[in-house]
C-alpha cells in the first residue's frame, strides 16, 4: 500500500504544496462508490497566516479568474461560471471533496490524472486557455482552496452532487424546441446570440454560451449530457430544477451545437476508442 504525504511549507509568505502521491489510483466509478452529503466548511473557520492567505487567494482565482489568472484564460469565463457558489454547489461540479478522490483514472486521456492535471484540463478546455505552471501561485492557491473545502471529507469518498446530474428523456433531443426555451428562459442573461453579458473591466456577469468568448469544443460543458444536467439543476440562476427534463435537454442541445472555439488537441482524446456519443467532434 502506498502512502500520501502532504507537506505544507511557508515560502516567502506563500504556501508551497509538495504532494508525494502514491495512493492507489481510483477509477471514475470507484470514486463514487462511497458517497457522503456535501457540506462545505464555514469560512469563519479559515486559518490565519500564510495557509489562510493561500486559501483565500485560491477562492479569488476561482471566482475572479479574469482578474487573478487572466494570462491563462482565452475566453470571457471565470472558473465559477460552472463551479457555482465558489465551488460549493451540488451538481455544479463542486470542489468540495475533490481533494481526496485523486489520483483518478480518466477515460478521456486513458491515464491516471493528478489533481493538477484535472485543473489544467479545465483551463485548456473550459477556459479555452493554457495550463497553469505547477509551481505557480495560481495553482498553489487553487489546490489550497480545494484542500480546505475538502478537509472534512474522508479520503476516497465522493460527495453527493459531484460533477453534473444525469437527465434523461424518452425521445431524441430537439434543438429547435430548445431555441424556444432559450429565448424564454436564458436569453435575458446570456444574450440573444449567446454572447453573455459583460460587467466591469474584463469580468462577465453572465458567461457566453457560444462564440469566441465561450468554452471550446473539448470542454465538458460542450457535451449534451453535462450541459443538460447543469441546466436542469442550476438554471435559470436561482430557480434550480424549475425546468422540465425535456426543456433542459432541448435547450442544451440548442446551445451546445452552436459555433465555439476549436480544441487543437482533440485528436488525442479517448485513445482507446470509447468516445461518448455526445462528444461534438
Amino acid at each position: 500500500m502506498i502512502l500520501r504525504w502532504l507537506v505544507w511549507a511557508c515560502i516567502e509568505g506563500c504556501v508551497a504544496l509538495l504532494i508525494v502521491t502514491a495512493w492507489p489510483a481510483r477509477s471514475e466509478a470507484q470514486a463514487r462508490d462511497r458517497v457522503i452529503p456535501l457540506h462545505a466548511p464555514d469560512e469563519r473557520a479559515l486559518p490565519e497566516g500564510p495557509v489562510g492567505d493561500a486559501i483565500r487567494y485560491g477562492k479569488k482565482v476561482l471566482t475572479e479568474t479574469q482578474r487573478y489568472a487572466l494570462a491563462y484564460v482565452g475566453n470571457g469565463l471565470n472558473c465559477s461560471s460552472c463551479h457555482l457558489d465558489a465551488g460549493r454547489k451540488a451538481w455544479a461540479s463542486p470542489w468540495v471533496g475533490i481533494w481526496g478522490v485523486f489520483p483518478e483514472y480518466r477515460s478521456r486521456n486513458a491515464k491516471i490524472n493528478a489533481l493538477q492535471d484535472r485543473i489544467n484540463d479545465c483551463f485548456e478546455r473550459s477556459m479555452n486557455g493554457k495550463a497553469l505552471p505547477y509551481d505557480g501561485d495560481e495553482m498553489r492557491g487553487i489546490l489550497a482552496y480545494m484542500w480546505w473545502l475538502s478537509k472534512d471529507v474522508p479520503t476516497g469518498a465522493a460527495v453527493r452532487g459531484r460533477g453534473f446530474a444525469r437527465v434523461q428523456i424518452n425521445r431524441p433531443a430537439d434543438p429547435k424546441r430548445g431555441e424556444v426555451v432559450y429565448a424564454a428562459k436564458c436569453a435575458v442573461c446570456h444574450g440573444a446570440d449567446g454572447e453573455g453579458k459583460e460587467g466591469t473591466n474584463v469580468a462577465y456577469l453572465f458567461p457566453a454560451l457560444w462564440g469566441p468568448r465561450s468554452f471550446n469544443i473539448g470542454a465538458g460543458m460542450a457535451r449534451l449530457s453535462n450541459a443538460a444536467g447543469f441546466v436542469k439543476t442550476n438554471m435559470p440562476l436561482g430557480q434550480d430544477n424549475t425546468l422540465s427534463n425535456a426543456d433542459a435537454v432541448d435547450v442544451a442541445a440548442y446551445f451546445t451545437r452552436k459555433p465555439r472555439p476549436d480544441f487543437p488537441a482533440k485528436s488525442r482524446d479517448w485513445p482507446k476508442g470509447d468516445k461518448p456519443s455526445d462528444v461534438p467532434y
